[in-house]
């Protein structure tokens, strides 16, 4: 009898511990990422995306001598988008230092961007929708040749070609529809009034990276991105006139302007998403981000082909004489011709800012892919008073300069700590990596 008691009390424990691995088996293929701080975190998921822990798991806890994973997140399928509560990872110290690197290149990428296409519209100043088409349109040869030639190359796979084209066309629509909201808003506002309205590009993606993207933010990293914002809306905004209010204008086309910046918002954080899905549909292999730039670039051209009518009335040109407005705008691009005056600077000028503007474009996805959209942006807003100063002073075709404010300073400090606000690291408690 001793024995048979002996021999059931082995089966018991036996069946016990197939039943925790079993248990830890499932939860390990959830990754294990390092939590922020509980405490001042900012989360709006639902309760049913919170993660569990079934019962078995918990009895193996406390009979096992190791760890197990907590689940995390718990995905729901909303249409083409998962929706899922999540943390922000921790950073390993060379990503972040990948990271770092790739973000002074795109603020200088950045300043160069912004100050050659002031240099390009000095010979182009008649033709600036001309200029804008053709980038939009040329950028989709250029991106598909060398999505072409890298799959030639076998760097893009056929998986990676494989992943659902509908996203690429909500990018494409949300790109197209937000030049343009932002180009009618453009054509009722003041001048300086449009740089301070489109920082509210931040806010929508702060918001959008919570409920698309399901992300948590520390308070932190909340107040830094208000505090960027509200620094370049204090630079840019130097300086006391009588065309920086919105007097007389009303509330219709600043909630145009404010919407333009949201449909471009949504578009890089759908950006974000792609990237992320994809590396879970390609098993932990990254999409090329020429996958990503080609088909957007050509749902973009394609959605602003079809308003391209109303488009161009926007800009003052009737439809009936856009064919000729081209004709005209390309031959001061190429400054060909003797007829064609004011063209001095052409094509050099227009083909640096192309050249310098492709690169920015690239880069910034780039960051996309490693880090994020809300990243990518906050080194492009460093940027904004970079450019403001060197435009400032005296420079080829524009020799004449401006002086700044105090006010430019200012808003220059507030800019700079809240980059630093957002970008401190954040340490796990022990609370946060100890297991229960």
């Amino acid at each position: 009898l001793k024995k048979v008691a002996r021999m059931d009390t082995l089966l018991m424990a036996a069946t016990t511990r197939l039943r925790c691995l079993h248990a830890s088996t499932s939860s390990s293929a959830v990754p294990t990422v390092f939590r922020s701080p509980a405490i001042h975190q900012l989360s709006f998921s639902h309760a049913h995306l919170l993660s569990f822990r079934s019962s078995t798991v918990n009895t193996c806890v406390r009979r096992s001598r190791f760890p197990v994973t907590r689940r995390t997140t718990s995905p729901t399928r909303r249409g083409l988008f998962t929706v899922r509560a999540s943390t922000e990872k921790s950073i390993a110290p060379s990503n972040r230092k990948l990271i770092v690197i790739n973000s002074v290149v795109i603020i200088a990428l950045a300043v160069a961007n912004r100050v050659l296409y002031k240099l390009a519209l000095v010979p182009m100043k008649q033709y600036p929708f001309f200029l804008a088409q053709l980038m939009t349109f040329g950028y989709v040869l250029i991106y598909f040749t060398i999505l072409y030639s890298r799959r030639r190359l076998g760097i893009v796979t056929d998986e990676m070609l494989s992943v659902p084209k509908g996203r690429f066309a909500i990018i494409g629509f949300l790109e197209a529809v937000g030049v343009a909201t932002g180009m009618a808003a453009a054509a009722m506002l003041p001048g300086p009034v449009i740089p301070v309205l489109n920082q509210s590009f931040l806010v929508w993606q702060l918001l959008f990276a919570i409920f698309i993207l399901g992300r948590r933010f520390l308070l932190k990293q909340i107040f830094g991105c208000l505090f960027v914002a509200v620094g370049v809306v204090v630079a840019v905004s130097s300086g006391s006139g009588a065309d920086q209010t919105l007097s007389g204008i009303g509330l219709l086309w600043p909630a145009v302007m404010i919407a333009s910046s949201a449909f471009q918002a949504g578009a890089s954080i759908i950006k974000e998403f792609v990237f992320n899905d994809a590396a879970k549909r390609l098993e932990g292999k990254s999409l090329d981000i020429f996958v990503v730039n080609s088909f957007g670039s050509g749902f973009q051209a394609l959605f602003v082909f079809l308003l391209l009518p109303l488009l161009s009335n926007l800009k003052g040109i009737p439809f009936g004489s856009l064919l000729s407005y081209i004709k005209d705008g390309a031959g001061c691009f190429f400054n060909t011709g003797a007829k064609i005056s004011g063209c001095d600077g052409a094509p050099l000028l227009p083909l640096l800012y192309i050249a310098t503007n492709l690169a920015f474009n690239i880069s910034v996805l780039h960051l996309v892919k490693i880090s994020s959209a809300i990243v990518s942006s906050l080194a492009v807003v460093l940027s904004v008073p970079l450019s403001v100063y060197i435009m400032s002073k005296p420079l080829p075709y524009l020799p004449g300069g401006t002086s700044l404010s105090s006010n430019f300073m200012v808003g220059s400090i507030v800019l700079v700590l809240g980059l630093l606000l957002y970008n401190i690291p954040t340490t796990p408690t022990k609370q946060d990596t100890k297991t229960s």
